[in-house]
């Protein structure tokens, strides 16, 4: 059983980890190449580590508290070989989600009276952005909300017509400019 199998039924979960797939695959992949003929777990690799949660937009706060956590278990454990680093890097992330009590998204609410409430979502390029304002827009239409999604600010050429077919497929609104 995986650690979001305790806030998701299996058909979300699968969702969750198709949707993951390709940032799983990048951010693994450049792990495995700072890390490529490292034998230890050394101060080196966890710079190269923690640039490249950075770079994977983890936020910085978080970073650190994940790099805290692999120093003191390299420094327990006296010698930790480079091909434990990934059962160290996952297992430590599940343990920050476990601690931080995620709720299910389906239970968020919006505020009352806070009417319009507008949810701006800004990201690097390739980070799923299109896809989650897709997914919000239809759970907020589930729940009844009226829905307008705004193409705003958006430079990648298909975006805008991505977000009108989210559009379409939830049965909201768009505004765009193009």
């Amino acid at each position: 059983m995986s650690f979001f199998s305790k806030f998701f039924n299996k058909e979300k979960e699968e969702d969750l980890n198709k949707g993951l797939e390709k940032t799983k695959d990048s951010f693994f992949s450049k792990l495995s190449k700072a890390i490529v003929g490292k034998s230890t777990v050394d101060e080196e690799v966890l710079d190269e580590l923690e640039n490249i949660l950075i770079t994977s937009d983890v936020g910085l706060e978080t970073t650190v508290k994940i790099i805290d956590r692999i120093e003191k278990r390299v420094a327990n454990d006296k010698y930790v070989d480079t091909d434990q680093l990934n059962f160290i890097l996952k297992d430590e992330i599940v343990r920050l989600l476990a601690e931080n009590n995620v709720t299910d998204a389906e239970d968020y609410e919006i505020p009352a009276g806070k009417h319009p409430y507008v949810i701006m979502v800004v990201g690097v390029n390739g980070v799923g952005k299109t896809t989650t304002i897709g997914k919000l827009a239809y759970q907020f239409t589930l729940k009844g909300k009226k829905v307008v999604i705004g193409a705003g600010d958006t430079f990648r050429a298909a975006a805008v017509d991505q977000l009108d077919i989210w559009a379409n497929r939830v049965g909201c609104a768009i505004y765009s400019k193009v």
